[in-house]
């Protein structure tokens, strides 16, 4: 049996009921439903990215498990919601399949930037030093929140109330252009560091979650894909400097920014792009034979099931 599952699919369970029912102006109420949703967590990742440091500063096995405390809740409270607001509980969020898809996004995500840190410094475009002695905690408080809070809030939200709203094509080129400028705040960032996490790490994100209807494999990758370029390799991770790591990757003197990503780190060089667009296009090619283009069909709405 295949880890990931390729057999043909009714489509993505995006809700259909309450907030996201069938009728007048149903792109609408999907707009402001994910506004809502998009507030409300974006609170609970900023929660998670602030207060651990705040509650044990200093102290980082502690940082990283109130960290992952933090967004555990934030999780519980999306299943709570939708089984309030949508009627459902949250087919995205299955606990099932969670183990084996989050060990495969793991793996994935590290070994994409370990091959984008190849190809830098195999076309000369990086200087790579170490191994030496350093703390993963910090990484790991990165990874834990970036890759589940973040994947969340763009991929069960607002990639998947996007796709209700307005289809799959849609929904891939808004949420991964809203991915890049979300990045444009970061330090180092450029119009081209926006355009390049949008294409290698938006679109492939919303791949895996698009193929197997849960985020488990996209906060897989996205944690590791972190873990991998900050601790393991030392880069800048989306413009944010990393003060302990395994090994130090920097760019070097006279290599072209638009080559090399410059200050921004690995995913604004052309080797990240593509690696992750490459990726994405294989994934969303396999999601789109499986036939998760489309939405499951409709159920009944709460009235007509207690209408009998």
């Amino acid at each position: 049996m295949s880890l990931i599952d390729t057999a043909p699919s009714a489509g993505l369970a995006l809700g259909s009921r309450r907030f996201v029912h069938p009728g007048p102006l149903r792109w609408l109420r999907c707009l402001g439903w994910g506004v809502l949703l998009f507030v409300a967590f974006m609170l609970i990742d900023a929660a998670a990215t602030i207060l651990p440091g705040v509650w044990f500063n200093g102290h980082e096995p502690l940082i990283a498990l109130a960290t992952l405390a933090i967004c555990a809740a934030g999780y519980g409270l999306y299943a709570g919601v939708m089984r309030l607001a949508e009627a459902r509980w949250p087919s995205e969020l299955a606990l099932r399949p969670a183990l084996s898809e989050l060990a495969i996004g793991l793996l994935l995500g590290a070994a994409m930037m370990t091959v984008v840190v190849g190809l830098l410094v195999g076309f000369g475009l990086y200087d790579v030093t170490g191994p030496r002695a350093a703390s993963a905690w910090g990484m790991i408080t990165v990874a834990i929140f970036s890759g589940s809070m973040e994947e969340l809030v763009f991929r069960a939200i607002i990639l998947r109330l996007l796709m209700r709203a307005f289809g799959a094509w849609w929904a891939l080129a808004i949420s991964a252009a809203l991915f890049g400028l979300m990045h444009l705040g970061n330090d180092n960032a450029t119009p081209t560091a926006a355009f390049a996490i949008s294409i290698e790490a938006g679109l492939m994100l919303a791949a895996f979650y698009m193929l197997t209807g849960r985020i488990w494999m996209s906060v897989g990758v996205h944690a590791a894909w972190n873990f991998a370029q900050g601790w393991i390799w030392g880069a800048r991770v989306s413009g944010i400097e990393v003060k302990e790591s395994l090994y130090f990757s920097t760019p070097k003197a006279g290599a072209p920014e638009w080559l090399s990503g410059g200050g921004f780190g690995p995913e604004a060089s052309v080797p990240a792009m593509v690696v992750g667009t490459g990726v994405a296009i294989l994934v969303l090619y396999w999601a789109w034979k499986k036939g998760n283009f489309k939405a499951t069909p409709d159920e009944p709405s709460v009235a007509q099931i207690e209408a009998g």
